[in-house]
């Protein structure tokens, strides 16, 4: 008995070890391969002589192999303690055609990217994928009608050649922007706030009014935000579709259900135990400030960069902050919490995708780098600065793990986008006609330098600048900026004198305190003055040739909520030209305010206050050029230039000038028109002084007028009407109770 167990487990034994044996891969043949060699095949396959063949092993196997894209068909057999290898290989794409598309800068656009190249494999799924692409492309350019063909060519030595025929059609224009629902503010307003535009004969440079996908996706997202900052906390912008209207003319619909308004309820801020709350009192005040207000993300961000500068001033190193929102009625309560996180390190910041932009400019914008503590925080707020770069499509960030658990890598992905632009614009009104031409690049050569150059033309002037601007100079938060600068006003008839100034600027603007920025500088200009037999005799003495440089100084302290169509806040600005080297040593100051409220639902209200001054600390004769003559927004109800001191039949502009004004749009008059806006306005303004010659009367004198004015979107551009009522005025004044202006861009 106790034998029989013994063979049988001797047995039992022998068959388990020889089935062990035989699942051992001993050797590996490729069978079927011409273009590569076995040895790269088993590679590629990653399997080792040795290893036990299991099923999943040769799962493994086959995706390794097929993940390289050259094979068409590959299998696995076992026998023997061989593996078999046996493969069909994929053509290869000896050449590639591109044909119907002449334009270059077409073509760049819409084959970038693709995955099938010249002596890549031919692989279906991928020539799937890339006609995909090329036809997105051709969506994005504006191409709705083309049509995309591709002809596969089969060559000897399983090789093939692609040839790509696209016909572009015509381009799908937007014949006309609709806004339908819930949308509370008028189809006026809102255009202005989208990107995309309606299509015009005469608009021969914008790309805008073309049907795009991008820009529409952008529209919405613009559209959204507006609504947010607005307090409609559940806004929808529902769709946003395009109904063909004609043969290549659409009408581009958007969606919106503004729903309710929300306003800021309790604000709260959860800190750990062991943080001190004092670091946070600039918060908890602004939380005090905005409880009971309308509900705004500008405003949720104004906290959140308020906690960024808490962590960077107080060097917290490993912390979180998160947004809890809870609705009570219409009201919004949110709590801010601030948390530690385990202390991590940051192994390595990687960027991809920047093709153009130099790696500089992106790391440029971090707050947070390698070797520093993990922050999420800082984080965050590194990819928020790169965005606001506006130079790329997409920014994506991933965190994932370093070298070591306690390390990090960031990984920062990012798509290029157009960076340049090109503009035309005209307008027409009561002071006569203008046509303006520009061209601008944000991100020139890839430095993140921003270069423009533009030309204004009017009946009696022209003017052409060129501009450099280095936002961040040199890593130091500083913008450092070059204009060059040309201008002729010719007044030979009207008021026999003609001026010609060209010269420079250069300097610095940075933020010298939260929302105060400084700006230092110098202007360098050489200015040529000429006068005919109908300039006075004072005028006269002004001819000849000036070199004068000053130095500029900037204070600007901005409070306003938004850059673009301001509603709450005020702005204040104070600039000085100091002269330094000038036959005249002309000092100039001025002095702009402006404050913006909202009285009620759907209406702006603006108070602004302007002063300024120029004299010449040496008691001479400013030059003609520089006399100070009134903006013509700052006292309407009369003719521009045509108020103030008088030297014979001529307006000559004053030393000093003070303009007060008061303006409230009108949302109720009118109310269903889409196009229409309607503003009330009161101005009170002075133009005095005359320091070349005391005998002539600077009539001093409070000028003032009220009026109502229209802002109406027409089919070829904004036209702007005022009616005005003059209350005070000096004799010589001349008066203008209707003005319009009428503009449009091509």
């Amino acid at each position: 008995m106790f034998k029989n167990l013994i063979s049988t487990f001797l047995l039992i034994f022998v068959l388990f070890s020889n089935n062990s044996n035989a699942d051992i891969i001993n050797s590996i043949k490729v069978e079927g391969n011409y273009r590569v060699s076995s040895d790269t095949i088993i590679m590629f396959s990653d399997i080792k002589l040795g290893t036990k063949f299991t099923s999943n092993e040769s799962n493994r196997v086959l995706k390794n192999i097929y993940d390289t894209n050259f094979f068409s068909d590959v299998s696995i057999n076992f026998s023997e303690d061989k593996l078999i290898i046996k493969v069909e290989e994929l053509p290869i794409i000896q050449n590639i055609f591109y044909e119907g598309i002449k334009a270059n800068k077409i073509k760049d656009k819409v084959y970038a990217n693709l995955k099938l190249k010249q002596r890549s494999s031919y692989n279906k799924i991928f020539l799937k994928e890339d006609k995909d692409k090329i036809q997105t492309a051709l969506k994005d350019l504006g191409y709705y009608f083309s049509k995309v063909e591709i002809s596969i060519i089969e060559l000897e030595d399983n090789k093939v050649d692609l040839k790509y025929n696209v016909n572009l059609g015509k381009k799908a224009k937007i014949k006309k922007i609709s806004f339908i629902g819930n949308k509370i503010y008028k189809d006026k307003k809102l255009k202005r706030l989208i990107i995309s535009e309606e299509y015009k004969f005469w608009k021969f440079i914008s790309g805008k009014k073309f049907l795009n996908e991008n820009l529409i996706q952008f529209d919405e997202q613009l559209l959204k935000n507006f609504f947010l900052n607005k307090g409609y906390y559940n806004v929808e912008v529902n769709s946003s579709f395009a109904k063909l209207i004609n043969v290549d003319e659409f009408e581009l619909i958007y969606n919106i259900n503004a729903n309710e308004k929300f306003f800021f309820g309790n604000l709260n801020l959860n800190l750990p135990d062991d943080f001190d709350r004092k670091n946070f009192e600039k918060l908890t005040n602004l939380f005090k400030d905005i409880k009971g207000e309308k509900y705004s993300i500008d405003k949720i961000d104004n906290i959140l960069e308020e906690i960024d500068k808490v962590t960077l001033e107080e060097q917290f190193e490993s912390i979180s902050a998160s947004v809890v929102e809870t609705l009570n009625e219409n009201n919004i309560n949110l709590t801010f919490n601030i948390e530690k996180i385990e202390k991590l390190i940051v192994e390595k910041i990687n960027i991809l995708g920047n093709n153009i932009t130099r790696e500089n400019v992106i790391r440029n914008q971090f707050v947070i780098d390698e070797g520093d503590p993990y922050n999420e925080i800082l984080a965050n707020k590194t990819i928020n600065n790169i965005k606001s770069l506006r130079f790329f499509k997409t920014v994506n960030s991933e965190v994932v793990e370093g070298s070591s658990v306690d390390s990090r890598i960031i990984n920062i992905s990012v798509e290029e986008k157009a960076t340049g632009e090109i503009s035309a614009g005209a307008g027409l009104g009561s002071d006569g006609a203008s046509f303006m031409v520009g061209v601008k690049e944000n991100n020139y050569l890839g430095k993140g330098l921003k270069v423009e150059a533009n030309a204004l033309v009017r009946e009696d002037s022209i003017k052409g600048i060129l501009s450099v601007t280095n936002p961040n100079y040199n890593n130091s938060d500083k913008s450092v900026y070059f204009v060059s600068e040309i201008r002729e006003i010719d007044r030979l008839t009207e008021s026999g004198y003609k001026t010609n100034r060209q010269g420079f600027s250069i300097g610095t603007n940075f933020e010298y305190q939260d929302d105060f920025n400084l700006g230092i500088g110098t202007s360098n200009y050489f200015e040529k003055i000429e006068t005919n037999s109908s300039a006075s005799s004072r005028q006269k003495k002004q001819a000849g040739n000036y070199y004068d440089t000053f130095l500029n100084l900037n204070f600007d302290f901005d409070k306003r909520n938004k850059k673009f169509q301001t509603d709450d806040g005020f702005r204040s600005r104070y600039f000085i030209d100091l002269p330094i080297l000038s036959k005249t040593y002309s000092l100039a100051n001025t002095y702009n305010y402006q404050y913006y409220t909202e009285l009620y639902e759907n209406n702006i209200t603006n108070f602004s206050l302007f002063l300024k001054s120029i004299s010449s600390i040496t008691d001479k004769d400013v030059k003609l050029s520089e006399r100070v003559f009134l903006p013509s927004n700052k006292l309407r109800g009369f003719e521009f230039g045509k108020v103030g001191p008088k030297d014979g039949n001529d307006f000559i502009g004053g030393n000093y000038a003070a303009a007060f004004n008061f303006s409230s749009t009108i949302p109720q008059l009118f109310e269903n028109s889409q196009n229409l806006d309607f503003i009330f306005f009161v101005d009170v303004a002075n133009i005095w002084g005359v320091d070349y010659d005391a005998s002539i009367n600077d009539n001093s004198k409070i000028r003032s007028s009220l009026g109502i004015g229209m802002d109406w979107l027409t089919p070829i551009g904004p036209v702007n009407f005022t009616l005005s009522e003059t209350l005070s005025k000096s004799d010589t004044d001349i008066t203008e109770s209707f003005r319009f202006n009428l503009g449009t861009t091509f």
